[in-house]
């Protein structure tokens, strides 16, 4: 083989035909028990537990492993041939059909023989299994798809170009595999009884269940059943979220400029806050033991009761946590607001009044209607707070997570009840659409816009400040007491400040052989930094590229890529967690129990982020800079590299700062999939709050935000600013002075 036909137009085919290839003789075919597996170049041809992929078929009675190695024999020799429709049938027959065919022997053959009674009564007892798949069968199945991709292009699809073909179909590949599945196993399972029965039957008993719908009248009050409750609190913390979320927006673009920067920053607050920062702020001060209950008893008389817990608590820590995500959503819109539209009602004789009912209220009808959607699906996703302060008060996400790590372990409620959480978010996405209908609300166009906004109307401007003030008060009342409780010895008993539940958490000792590591804390906390660091540039890169495929090229079934793209924004992420639970827990797929199930999880629970920053971004770039440099010979890979990528640093900046945080604070998603030797720092928290020990959980929070802060800072350090060229306010005036 010359040396030329490597660096040829054949060189991306050799070197994924080198990938698998050596996929099959160097990893471990199936996956391994042990965390030093990854590469155990030693021991690939040796014991069968460890064996590569050539010695399983060849040595240990598995000839199924051997259509992938055809197939990539099949794709080496497609190389040989210059690039044209002959060589794409070949690689279309080696890579689509070892892929094919691996993928059929995966999911026939499982741990225990074959998966199908059909198979087993046509082939009779297997003498051997197959258990998960491995980086050996991992990287064969990638080499097989990427060379698949590949005969595509030579035969004239994605404009012949092996990048973006490679790319479409190993993303869409992942978004299948890692979204689309898992949601569609689980969702399924809520069809299937007890007996292993399929049918309607099962489905709808689990739906009408009276612990969903029932309710009963009791001594105190109506009981409600969980559907009910999730309902009525999803409802009325969107209600007000975005009612608050508006008044705040209004008071920082309309109201006085210097509320603008504590409101930016009170807004970041819940990014960087584990999602039960709240929950336990709230606790301290109307808890059994907080500052009001003792200040009415001391007072009163009234003795301390547990009056908090229970759907109000919940409905007031989810107002807190999500009324500045509502903010942020309805400060951009009422930035958007166009001042010309307003000055022209007021030029119709129309007063401040009339113009802001009439013309800045109805503009800002998009926006509160998304940060309604928001608020109710961040309620219904919710696990933090009702788990710290709901008490007796159940909804979805908690009645999905007792269902399945409870006694009860009844992976068929489970699914029943992740059904009505997807059902309630796609009845309020449609609610959304309705509520917006189809008229036009653009206000920004080419055209200049020198107006100045129209001050609020009086009477709007005392009610925004009768209640935006004070809860923007209370709210930094109730993170300083958050944040406080971590210094002092027992809330409620003893207020001597002190450092001891930091010291539990993190203290370090000296032993005989170096530093110990003798806080209870460390282990959760290093392993929470560890796969957030390993998933956030996954989630960056993929988020990037998906956003660059769906704004720069197109391709058939790119609506459907699309929108598997962004179905894990659309799904609770207590749906998310238990999907994972079911798809991945027997072979061929089999993650369970893993830290790499998390960092999965990670990456595609906040992957829409990355695709929604990149797309906007991509917007904003003219395509004529991609064609130039493509004119210039450049491939497509080189162009993204070096002249897309730098453009794209706003993007990816917000990217790896979201899907970092996310992935230290999420809860709902990833409650189901830690183990003992992957505990999480949320987890953690969760259980000394079960312990009523506040003090080491909110010390814990406040090392989290600091640690986050760092991060956020040494993130937008290291990615640095997109420079575009353009002259300073102060060289523009400069100049403007010379030539006059």
């Amino acid at each position: 083989m010359s040396l030329a036909i490597l660096k040829g137009p054949n060189a991306p085919l050799w070197a994924w035909v080198a990938a698998g290839l050596l996929a099959y003789l160097l990893l471990p075919w199936y996956a391994l028990q042990d965390a030093n597996g990854l590469l155990a170049l030693g021991r690939t041809w040796g014991e069968q537990a460890t064996a590569n992929g050539l010695l399983q078929a060849v040595m240990f009675g598995r000839p199924w492993l051997l259509a992938g190695l055809a197939g990539l024999i099949l794709c080496a020799a497609a190389a040989l041939l210059p690039p044209d429709g002959r060589q794409g049938q070949l690689l279309l027959a080696g890579g689509f059909g070892g892929l094919l065919a691996l993928l059929a022997a995966g999911f026939a053959i499982g741990a225990r023989g074959w998966n199908f009674a059909a198979l087993q009564a046509l082939f009779g007892d297997l003498g051997v299994q197959q258990f998960g798949m491995g980086w050996g069968a991992a990287i064969a199945l990638l080499s097989l798809l990427v060379l698949g991709a590949f005969g595509l292009a030579r035969r004239g699809l994605f404009r012949g170009d092996l990048f973006v073909a490679g790319a479409v179909l190993a993303c869409g590949a992942l978004l299948a595999l890692f979204i689309v599945y898992p949601v569609l196993k689980a969702l399924v399972g809520a069809f299937v009884d007890e007996d292993g029965r399929a049918g309607l039957a099962a489905f709808a008993a689990r739906i009408a269940s009276e612990r969903n719908w029932g309710l009963q009248c009791l001594g105190g009050g109506v009981r409600c059943g969980v559907a009910w409750n999730t309902l009525f609190l999803g409802l009325m913390t969107a209600a007000s979220t975005t009612l608050l979320g508006t008044l705040m927006a209004l008071m920082a673009e309309r109201g006085s400029r210097r509320l603008a920067r504590p409101l930016k920053v009170l807004a970041l607050l819940p990014i960087i806050t584990p999602p039960f920062v709240v929950g336990l702020g709230l606790i301290l001060l109307f808890g059994r033991a907080g500052l009001v209950n003792q200040w009415l008893e001391a007072a009163f008389g009234v003795e301390p009761s547990r009056w908090f817990y229970g759907w109000l608590g919940v409905w007031i820590a989810q107002t807190f946590a999500f009324t500045p995500i509502a903010f942020m959503t309805l400060r951009g819109v009422v930035q958007g607001v166009s001042p010309s539209l307003e000055e022209a009602a007021q030029t119709l004789r129309a007063d401040a009044r009339q113009t802001f009912r009439t013309i800045t209220l109805p503009l800002l009808r998009p926006g509160i209607a998304s940060a309604f959607l928001v608020g109710f699906i961040e309620s219904m996703a919710d696990f933090g707070n009702p788990v710290v302060v709901g008490g007796q008060f159940s909804v979805l996400s908690t009645e999905i997570f007792f269902a399945i790590v409870g006694a009860q372990y009844d992976q068929g409620r489970a699914a029943a009840l992740a059904w009505l959480l997807t059902l309630f978010a796609l009845g309020a996405f449609v609610l959304q659409r309705w509520a917006i209908g189809r008229r036009s609300y653009a206000t920004l166009a080419g055209k200049g816009d020198g107006g100045l906004a129209m001050p609020l109307p009086p009477h709007v401007r005392r009610l925004v400040h009768g209640v935006a003030l004070p809860w923007v008060a209370f709210t930094l009342v109730v993170y300083l007491f958050a944040f406080a409780g971590g210094f002092v010895r027992t809330w409620g008993r003893d207020y001597t400040l002190t450092l001891a539940h930091f010291r539990t958490a993190f203290a370090l000792e000296w032993g005989a052989f170096g530093v110990v590591w003798a806080g209870t804390a460390w282990n959760s906390f290093l392993t929470t930094m560890k796969l957030a660091a390993l998933s956030a540039p996954l989630t960056a890169a993929l988020g990037l590229l998906i956003a660059w495929l769906l704004a720069r090229t197109r391709f058939r079934g790119q609506r459907m890529f699309e929108f598997s793209a962004l179905l894990a924004f659309a799904i609770p992420g207590t749906v998310l967690g238990v999907s994972y639970i079911l798809a991945f827990n027997v072979p061929p797929i089999e993650l369970t129990g893993t830290g790499l199930i998390i960092v999965l999880c990670f990456v595609f629970r906040n992957l829409p982020v990355g695709v929604q920053a990149g797309t906007a971004a991509l917007h904003q770039v003219d395509k004529s800079l991609d064609e130039a440099s493509l004119m210039l010979r450049a491939s497509t890979l080189q162009t993204l590299r070096h002249v897309v990528l730098p453009l794209l640093k706003p993007a990816l900046v917000a990217a790896l700062v979201y899907s970092f945080v996310r992935a230290i604070t999420t809860v709902s998603a990833v409650i189901f999939l830690v183990t003992a030797e992957n505990e999480l720092a949320t987890t953690y928290i969760i259980g000394r709050v079960g312990n009523g020990d506040y003090g080491v959980a909110l010390a814990y929070c406040t090392v989290l935000i600091a640690m986050m802060s760092v991060a956020i800072a040494a993130i937008q350090r290291l990615v640095g600013e997109r420079r575009l060229g353009r002259r300073s306010p102060v060289a523009a005036q400069a100049m403007a002075g010379a030539s006059a």
